[in-house]
């Protein structure tokens, strides 16, 4: 096989480019911002500007270009799909992926139409998020969900040993303390509402307690990793071999 340079790449062979958002958070494993997460590479690239207070409380339409920008620079990488670290996200996706060609996942949220399809008409997808108050209808539909009454949101804005390291930007996380959170939610959510069938979780920081999410919910349970995992698997799909 004969290889050919690409100007201006620096390196080759990364499956997934992250965009993350310029905040200051410690990335724990299983964090969408962790390189460890994966079992192949992933490239990392800061969008400037788009901090937590312009994304998630302002909803910042501005900042799209500046989001367009720096996914053109992972595509001239030669990424295989562009994600980032925020659910929020979405809502930039149709716009950066009209100007790429690269396949654009920018949020968990992406999910959600799936999910709904996957569950017969009398249940509904539970959604563990950053920020309930700022989950909105019109989020949730450019993320493809067509019948918000089927969503059943919680979020953790008001949970202290989440909102300090990830909301606040304290920069100290206690592991062990956002899982207790994260699970008394989850496991409030699955008490109020059986009908609940699969949870997402749609916060990037989230997929280090979907394991203890599942254990206590016996629900399917989907985040940024699941997304992540099923656009890199498509990406680099392998010859099966076996006995007929």
């Amino acid at each position: 096989m004969k290889y050919q340079v690409r100007p201006g790449v620096e390196s080759y062979g990364h499956a997934i480019g992250i965009l993350l958002i310029d905040c200051s958070t410690p990335f724990v494993p299983g964090d969408v911002g962790n390189a460890s997460t994966y079992d192949y590479p992933v490239l990392y690239r800061t969008v400037p500007d788009v901090t937590l207070e312009r994304l998630i409380e302002q909803g910042d339409e501005s900042l799209v270009q500046n989001v367009i920008d720096t996914a053109l620079e992972l595509q001239r990488m030669g990424v295989r799909a562009i994600t980032s670290d925020c659910g929020y996200m979405v809502r930039y996706q149709h716009k950066v992926a009209a100007a790429l060609d690269t396949p654009v996942i920018l949020s968990s949220l992406l999910q959600l139409p799936m999910i709904e399809r996957t569950l017969g008409p009398q249940r509904k997808v539970g959604i563990i998020c950053a920020n309930a108050r700022r989950l909105t209808p019109e989020l949730l539909a450019i993320a493809g969900l067509s019948d918000p009454s089927r969503a059943v949101i919680r979020g953790l804005e008001d949970q202290p040993q989440f909102r300090g390291p990830i909301l606040d930007e304290t920069g100290t996380l206690d592991q062990e303390a956002v899982e207790a959170e994260v699970v008394a939610v989850a496991r409030e959510m699955v008490a109020t509402h059986p009908e609940v069938g699969a949870i997402l979780l749609e916060c990037s920081n989230l997929p280090p307690y979907a394991a203890a999410v599942q254990a206590v919910t016996g629900r399917l349970v989907f985040d940024f990793t699941t997304l992540i995992d099923s656009f890199q698997h498509a990406s680099r799909r392998r010859r099966f071999a076996g006995i007929y």
